[in-house]
């Protein structure tokens, strides 16, 4: 009887020890300090500046939107179609604000967000989009396709590049600010990060499987890669060599949204989960975590992040995800 109750008492502490553990190791997720309805019955898409300042989203029912998150106001409303029917389900906008674009299976569209005026509609006659793109100035504009090609286009200049390195379907791709430098990522277990002006690969980064998410960081120092496994990986751009590969337990995490913060030192990711992860660059180990609020109506309780954005000196961050709202998030800093 003693040695019975014995063994038990030691399960429980076992179980118990092995619990906390994880608790410590998970840590519990923190909660936005503010939040602003975006779209009213949620979003297909969403982008944010790097500096935070704008964030286009793709509503379930206003079309697309282009909303000022300092002025905490909408500034225009656009549609692809004349019926006002939304199909937009990739957006992007340029690192100097100027320029957003909006991506349908078949078609993209360029915005001037600072008049609203459409720049142009463009029509895709091969396969669909599955990702887009756009550089300062909204000169270029990249686009990752489903019969694995990804398209570069001047439009200024009527120049076209079709990049066939990949022999599966596009699943993510990113654009230089300059609009000179690509990262892709496809089914076929590699992302690219190549010359869009001759086509040339630079680095290849392999990985266990299918690349779900890439991306770059605006000032050309590092590029993110993460398949749909368990691989995430924070590559030199220079020389190609690994940086650090996030530090999590998890068998599989897939990521929606990934932004590196000005200087270097942190990365921001987003999952279909909820989840909002800050990470450091050089080692991979999580900084913070937070939770979104989920989509209302959702069962279960969920809610894709689709975009985030550092502000005020890093102190904080910003999100856009399927539920609809802008949230706020802010970390404790030590001194």
């Amino acid at each position: 009887m003693y040695k019975g109750s014995f063994i038990n008492t030691y399960i429980f502490i076992f179980m118990m020890t092995l619990a906390l553990t994880s608790c410590s190791e998970q840590s519990l997720p923190g909660s936005a300090v503010s939040k602003q309805a975006h779209a009213n019955l949620g979003a297909y898409a969403a982008a944010i500046s790097v500096d935070g300042r704008y964030s286009v989203v793709s509503s379930a029912n206003q079309g697309v939107l282009l909303w000022d998150n300092h002025d905490q106001i909408s500034r225009f409303q656009w549609y692809h179609t004349q019926n006002q029917q939304n199909l937009v389900h990739s957006v992007a906008l340029s690192f100097d604000n100027q320029v957003a674009v909006t991506a349908t299976d078949t078609e993209f569209a360029l915005w001037d967000t600072q008049t609203g005026k459409n720049l142009g509609y463009y029509q895709v006659s091969k396969s669909t989009i599955r990702d887009i793109a756009v550089s300062n100035q909204g000169r270029y504009v990249l686009y990752g396709r489903a019969d694995n090609i990804v398209v570069f286009v001047d439009l200024w200049e009527g120049r076209r590049l079709e990049f066939m390195g990949h022999s599966e379907k596009i699943n993510s791709i990113a654009l230089s600010p300059n609009g000179y430098f690509a990262l892709t990522g496809g089914n076929d277990y590699s992302a690219y990060f190549w010359d869009t002006r001759s086509g040339q690969v630079l680095h290849r980064f392999n990985h266990p499987s299918r690349v779900t998410k890439v991306a770059l960081d605006p000032e050309g120092r590092f590029a993110f890669t993460a398949d749909s496994m368990k691989k995430a990986s924070i590559w030199q751009l220079t020389t190609g060599d690994l940086v650090s590969q996030l530090q999590y337990i998890a068998r599989q995490k897939i990521f929606s949204a990934v932004t590196f913060n000005q200087a270097g030192t942190l990365l921001a990711t987003g999952t279909p989960n909820r989840m909002l992860t800050l990470w450091d660059v050089q080692s991979g180990e999580k900084v913070a975590i937070w939770q979104v609020e989920p989509r209302e109506g959702s069962r279960p309780k969920s809610a894709v992040v689709f975009a985030t954005a550092f502000v005020d000196n890093d102190t904080a961050l910003i999100s856009e995800s399927s539920n609809g709202m802008l949230e706020r998030f802010e970390r404790e800093i030590t001194p």
